[in-house]
């Protein structure tokens, strides 16, 4: 209670320094969430592309119905494989004229049906990276009256690769970030001791131990980080509605991202704050 006591007796000595520390933090931690926000974005629209992903086996006109039923069997006792769906030669046609309505006069005017009745099999979430997706579709090809076999090769390729590069520039983009908004509490902190120095030096002479002073200041930035990280989701949200009702349309980042948010804040704060006090003790 004499740490919280402390901290809180801190932030009302000095307003305007906590402010100041907490803005920086939300500055800093800012543009993280905006980048977020835009990996967040970006991994929503890939999930969305990576569910169309699927393998489209061609067959040939002159299958047999007991073949054809046998390799859908095996194809749906695979792990990988969601489901398999039969698409005729009538149905294919169909369904070209439905997707396809600015080739209309094309399909008008042809005397018999080109498309090839074909096997779609979609597969389960989790399994739908380039070597699953491939595995899968060499299983379907090995049937001897599958003429061809298609699911984009290059476009999953690509796909993933999108994939890990958000990845990578988030991890990367966040890390050098949080190093900022780290060296910004820090430097806070340490100017909250310097203007306490005598008083701390007066708990050293009377035998206090370190873990007495230290965590007042613990506290300080813990509280500074969190402000900091709230702050930032303001003014995240802030921009997010901006762009959904100015631009267009975006997806709000998900519990899971704003708790991370929060507790990057706090975690920042509460190294820097030792890192400066454990600088400072050692010098005293």
């Amino acid at each position: 209670m004499y740490a919280v006591r402390e901290a809180f007796a801190a932030v009302r000595r000095a307003p305007f320094l906590t402010a100041l520390s907490a803005a920086m933090v939300a500055l800093a931690l800012f543009v993280v969430g905006l980048f977020a926000l835009v990996a967040h974005n970006m991994q929503v629209a890939l999930e969305r592309m990576e569910d169309r992903v699927e393998v489209v086996a061609y067959v040939r006109d002159d299958a047999r119905s007991e073949e054809l039923a046998l390799a859908e069997d095996e194809l749906l006792s695979l792990p990988e494989v969601e489901g398999v769906r039969y698409l005729s030669k009538e149905e294919a046609l169909a369904q070209a004229q439905e997707e396809l309505p600015e080739f209309q006069e094309i399909f008008a005017g042809l005397e018999t049906n080109p498309l090839p009745a074909s096997l779609e099999i979609s597969l389960t979430p989790g399994s739908r990276d380039p070597g699953t997706v491939a595995r899968v579709a060499e299983q379907a090809g090995a049937y001897p009256f599958v003429e061809d076999v298609r699911y984009g090769e290059e476009w999953v390729d690509r796909l993933f690769l999108l994939r890990r590069i958000a990845g990578i520039t988030a991890g990367v983009l966040g890390v050098g970030f949080g190093v900022v908004a780290t060296l910004i509490i820090a430097t806070a902190v340490r100017i909250a001791i310097f203007a306490r120095r005598e008083e701390i030096h007066v708990m050293r002479l009377v035998g206090a131990r370190d873990g007495f002073i230290r965590r007042p200041f613990l506290l300080e930035g813990l509280f500074t980080g969190l402000a900091g990280g709230l702050l930032a989701i303001l003014l995240t949200y802030g921009s997010y509605t901006a762009v959904y009702h100015l631009l267009f349309p975006l997806e709000w980042l998900t519990t899971a991202w704003l708790g991370s948010g929060m507790a990057a804040g706090g975690l920042l704060g509460l190294l820097a704050s030792a890192m400066a006090v454990r600088r400072y003790l050692r010098e005293v």
